[in-house]
């Protein structure tokens, strides 16, 4: 059973999705504020934190920079009424992982919960499986059967990102800027090269395929 902690200062909320989660398999932890929510994290297995922003004390800003300054490398869901740019941006910046507005959406918030769970997981144990493949981040090794393919680490990389997030679309730049840096003098065109390089080496692999999506960039498809 997954721990998540729900850090809001406003009880009804808080009540109620301690009471969503609690339906829907979790054991919900709560917190009015950061300062309760650091106390309960100090004594709690915690696996996902879902924190308001606004709250008083300490927000859900200063909580997230708090843990991630200390090393703490659980999901942050973080719930806000603030839907301007800026304020999505000082989020990420201090480290959270993904966002959900007020009004809660009961279903999106269950979604994007077993999402940020799933990739949690998949970092956690730097292992990665689709169906009888298992990719190894440590040992940059793709294992099927009795076949084991060691790869060149840009190339495994690439294929472990996009099996991580099957379906999900990548541009070109954002894989570049994930792989290779924001400062790398490499160009798009690299990661066409390794793409090329990886269907090459796993294209007659029935789990998955790597599929370009015209003008857009690329994605993974599990097809098991």
């Amino acid at each position: 059973m997954f721990h998540i902690l729900v850090a809001e200062d406003d009880k009804n909320m808080r009540e109620l999705l301690k009471a969503m989660l609690k339906a829907n398999g979790y054991r919900p932890y709560t917190a009015a504020n950061g300062l309760e929510a650091l106390s309960v994290i100090d004594t709690n297995h915690i696996d996902l934190i879902l924190t308001d922003i606004m709250m008083p004390e300490m927000d859900g800003y200063e909580l997230t920079r708090r843990l991630r300054e200390n090393n703490y490398e659980m999901p942050i869901l973080m719930i806000t009424a603030k839907q301007l740019p800026e304020d999505k941006r000082r989020g990420f910046l201090v480290g959270t992982d993904d966002y959900i507005t007020k009004p809660i959406d009961e279903e999106e918030m269950l979604l994007r919960i077993k999402a940020l769970l799933r990739r949690a997981k998949i970092v956690y144990d730097h292992r990665l499986t689709v169906g009888s493949v298992i990719l190894d981040y440590d040992s940059l090794t793709v294992t099927r059967g009795t076949e084991a393919v060691t790869l060149p680490p840009r190339e495994f990389y690439l294929m472990y990102k996009l099996l991580s997030c099957p379906g999900k679309i990548f541009t070109r730049m954002q894989l570049m800027d994930e792989i290779w840096g924001m400062d790398s003098e490499s160009t798009d065109s690299t990661v066409d090269v390794h793409i090329h390089r990886l269907r090459k080496k796993f294209g007659d692999y029935p789990e998955f395929s790597i599929e370009t999506v015209r003008g857009l960039g690329y994605r993974a498809v599990r097809n098991l």
